[in-house]
C-alpha cells in the first residue's frame, strides 16, 4: 500500500454557497465552482435561502446540509454520469 504525496490530496477542506438563483447555486469547494441545479437537485427549490447557504463538509468528500436532511458526495456533482439514479418529481 502507498501513501499519497503531500499537496496531492484531493479532501477538500472548505465549501461556501456563493450564488443562488432562479435555477439552482453555485458552490466553491477549495477553489472549484460547481452548480447545482434546481431541476436535478430538487430538493433544495424550495428551500428557504438560509438552509441552502447552511452547508458543511465531512471527511474531505461529503457535502452535508442538516437542516435540510440533504446529503451529497462531491464525486457525484464532479461526475454525474457515474451515478444513473436520479430524483424523479
Amino acid at each position: 500500500m502507498k501513501s499519497s504525496n503531500a499537496g496531492n490530496s484531493t479532501t477538500a477542506t472548505s465549501v461556501e454557497v456563493v450564488h443562488v438563483s432562479k435555477h439552482g447555486f453555485w458552490l466553491n469547494v477549495d477553489d472549484e465552482e460547481l452548480f447545482l441545479s434546481f431541476l436535478e437537485y430538487p430538493w433544495f427549490k424550495t428551500a428557504p435561502v438560509a438552509l441552502i447557504f447552511n452547508v458543511e463538509i465531512l471527511h474531505g468528500f461529503h457535502l452535508r446540509w442538516p437542516d435540510l436532511d440533504v446529503d451529497l458526495e462531491l464525486d457525484s456533482l464532479r461526475h454525474p454520469e457515474n451515478y444513473p439514479l436520479r430524483f424523479d418529481s
